[in-house]
C-alpha cells in the first residue's frame, strides 16, 4: 500500500512505517491509544491518513512542526518519518499517550521527534513554527486561536505558514466560524484525490493560512 503511493520512500523509511503496526498493536494491550476497531487497520485509518499530509505540502529539512493534540503521535509519527530531517513537536494533555509516543520514537530510533505532554492552553517556551498539524483535536477557529502564537512570520514553503489540518464531513460551518473576512485564506484537499480506500471519502486535508 505504502509504496505503491509513496514510490521515492526508501526501504528504511518503508520499514519503519511498517513496524508502527506491531508497536502500536503491542502498546494498545497495555494503554489504550488506538480504537479497537482501528488497531487492525493502523495502516489506513492512522499512517496512510497521516501521510495525506505529504501529499500536499513537503516540509523543508528547516522546517520545524508543532502536532497539537497528538494522541498517541498521529499525524506526527508518520510525518516524522516521511520528513526525516524536520523537527516535529508532539504534544499532547494526555500523559501516557506521549510516553507511547516516546517509545515509539525512540524504537524507530527517530532523531526528529519530541514528545511533550501539556495542555495547549498552558504551552510556553516552545520556540516558533512552520506549520501546526493536527488531526480531530477541535474546531478549525479553536485551533487556528491556537496555532497563530506559534507560527512564524518568515516562510520557506509554498504555502505560507499555518494550520494544516486532518478533519471529515461538511466543513463548511468550520470554515465560517473562522475569524475576519478574507482574513483566514483556507484551502481544502480532498483526500481520494490521493488514495483510492472507501475509508477516504469525506475526508479532507484543510490549510488555514495563519
Amino acid at each position: 500500500m505504502l509504496k505503491a503511493y509513496f514510490p521515492k520512500l526508501s526501504q528504511h523509511q518503508l520499514d519503519q512505517l511498517e513496524q508502527l503496526q506491531p508497536l502500536y498493536q503491542e502498546w494498545n494491550e497495555r494503554i489504550n491509544v488506538v480504537s479497537r476497531q482501528d488497531i487492525d487497520n493502523l495502516m489506513e485509518r492512522h499512517v496512510l491518513h497521516s501521510l495525506a499530509i505529504a501529499c500536499v505540502i513537503g516540509f523543508s529539512p528547516e522546517a520545524r512542526i508543532l502536532d497539537l493534540g497528538t494522541g498517541g503521535g498521529f499525524p506526527g509519527i508518520p510525518l516524522a518519518i516521511f520528513f526525516p530531517e524536520t523537527r516535529f513537536t508532539l504534544v499532547d494533555a494526555t500523559g501516557k499517550k506521549i510516553r507511547v509516543v516516546q517509545e515509539v520514537a525512540q524504537s524507530l530510533g527517530l532523531q526528529n521527534v519530541e514528545g511533550i505532554h501539556a495542555r495547549v492552553e498552558d504551552l510556553k517556551l516552545l520556540g516558533q513554527f512552520d506549520f501546526v498539524t493536527t488531526r480531530g483535536v477541535a474546531t478549525l477557529d479553536k485551533l487556528m486561536a491556537w496555532s497563530r502564537k506559534f507560527l512564524k512570520k518568515k516562510h520557506m514553503h509554498a504555502l505560507p505558514n499555518g494550520l494544516i489540518a486532518l478533519k471529515g464531513g461538511d466543513l463548511t460551518p468550520e470554515i465560517n466560524s473562522l475569524p475576519g473576512k478574507g482574513r483566514s485564506y483556507t484551502e481544502v484537499f480532498p483526500i481520494r484525490e490521493f488514495f483510492k480506500e472507501p475509508f477516504f471519502d469525506e475526508k479532507y486535508v484543510v490549510y488555514v493560512q495563519g
